[in-house]
């Protein structure tokens, strides 16, 4: 062990040990342990969360006490604060993006066709270029999305987002059948003889909103079917209006697609379009999602551009992503400075302890010690400080985040969109805030270590 790393630890240990941190460790060890397993072997309830997490922030505490002076503990609590509120805060903007990311691929393609013309008739030939273009498509089908009326009974009225599909296929595109709490897909593939409504899915929410269960009749309402759109004038035609029958309901847990969306088939679309075989576009999914933006170009050339246009699953999402992509480098600036007041602290440590030792380090140079051996001391003080409150700090935000994930706080949909608080815990983003962090450690010992560096000798001994 060299020189400057014996004195380095010398300077940072506390000299004797404390039977109060010592008592105080061990109460705090029992009340983490007996918490977290009331909490995650009993019942997953806010007081046993709080007093975990108390108990593992006592024993971080008591444990630096025990080893370290009262000022360095401070400074590495300092330290442990500001990484565990940036390794949890970027857990929940991770989780956030993670989330909705899957409800948006849970009910949505990977690619969409579209036409900018209302004549899109040839999609059956145009899903033969799209299943030939790339190895990873792995499936294609025909959709009708529109904006109508749905109401059942007297006063429940709610607009809604109607999308057409082919029941045989779109097993193979979305993801419809796994979000399914009643009924099943299939049954938009039963066609009644018996002159009964077809079949209708629709959201959980919106089931709610309308007082609709299974087996329910509910009239669908084209609310612009009476104007004619090319010249904004009435047909003289009363609105086109279809029943339906409640054969199945879903929860995606994304509250804009719980409460407006609802799925028939495409033939029953079409015929509320009164348009003939024609549709709005064709939708497909691909092996790797990661590869839908490269896979939408190679399409988009294969069909010739426009009048056709063809959009990622990023790109019809890009305002959501962008935003929470936004969000979460600036709270990742804002926590960071957290971390950066923690330095401050390290700082000053650093500084006190310097002029506390300033004798010492005047003997030090006397006997030979270099300037830069006198800088690498404090260096390595202060790194040491950062190392202790980086990985306490990692270790107390994965408690967190961990606790947090089994409790299951819950949020409110419609403000959220989501019902649950989502946590993902990402290895690089837990490796970046370590870098982050011991960069800034090792920023905060320059000028204490250079102010040791400089100190002579002469005015250390001299009035001693």
């Amino acid at each position: 062990m060299s020189y400057e790393i014996e004195i380095g630890w010398r300077y940072l240990y506390r000299g004797h040990r404390s039977r109060g941190s010592a008592l105080g460790f061990i109460l705090s060890l029992v009340i983490a342990a007996a918490a977290a397993g009331v909490f995650f072997a009993i019942d997953p309830g806010g007081a046993a969360l709080i007093a975990m997490i108390a108990g593992v922030i006592g024993v971080i505490v008591f444990a630096l006490l025990h080893f370290l002076s009262v000022f360095t503990t401070v400074s590495v609590l300092g330290v442990v604060l500001g990484v565990t509120a940036l390794t949890v805060v970027l857990a929940v903007t991770s989780g956030f993006q993670q989330q909705f990311r899957e409800k948006v691929l849970g009910v949505n393609a990977h690619i969409l066709v579209m036409k900018n013309t209302a004549d899109f008739d040839d999609y059956r030939e145009k899903e033969a270029i799209a299943l030939g273009v790339d190895p990873d498509v792995l499936a294609v089908q025909p959709f009708v999305f529109v904006e109508m009326l749905v109401t059942r009974g007297k006063g429940e009225l709610a607009g809604v987002a109607i999308k057409g599909i082919e029941p045989e296929r779109v097993k193979g595109v979305l993801d419809l059948h796994k979000h399914m709490i009643e009924g099943s897909v299939d049954a938009l593939a039963e066609r009644p003889d018996d002159g009964s409504p077809p079949p209708i899915i629709l959201g959980r929410e919106l089931a709610k909103k309308i007082k609709a269960t299974m087996g329910d009749e509910v009239t669908v309402v084209s609310p612009l079917s009476h104007i004619d759109v090319n010249r904004w004038a009435p047909t003289g035609k009363p609105p086109k209006t279809k029943r339906f029958r409640v054969a199945g309901i879903f929860y995606a847990g994304f509250d804009e697609y719980d409460r407006r969306l609802m799925y028939i088939h495409l033939r029953d679309a079409q015929d509320l379009l009164e348009q003939g075989d024609v549709v709005m576009g064709i939708e497909m999914r691909v092996r790797d999602v990661g590869r839908a933006r490269e896979i939408a170009d190679k399409l988009d050339v294969a069909l010739g551009g426009a009048p056709f246009i063809v959009q990622d699953w990023r790109e019809l999402n890009k305002n959501l992503f962008t935003a929470l992509t936004l969000q979460k480098i600036a709270l990742l600036i804002v926590l960071t400075l957290i971390i950066g007041v923690a330095a401050f602290n390290l700082v000053s440590a650093l500084t006190m302890m310097v002029i506390d030792k300033t004798r010492a380090i005047a003997i030090l140079k006397s006997m030979g010690a270099s300037a830069a051996g006198v800088s690498h001391v404090f260096h390595f003080v202060g790194l040491c400080i950062g190392v202790a409150g980086t990985v306490a700090g990692l270790g107390l935000g994965l408690i967190v985040c961990e606790a947090i994930e089994r409790y299951g706080f819950r949020l409110d949909p419609k403000v959220y969109l989501i019902d649950q608080l989502p946590i993902e815990s990402s290895g690089l983003e837990v490796a970046l805030i370590g870098g982050i962090t011991m960069v800034i450690a090792f920023l905060a010992t320059i000028v204490p270590a250079r102010r040791a560096a400089a100190l002579s000798p002469v005015d250390g001994l001299r009035y001693d």
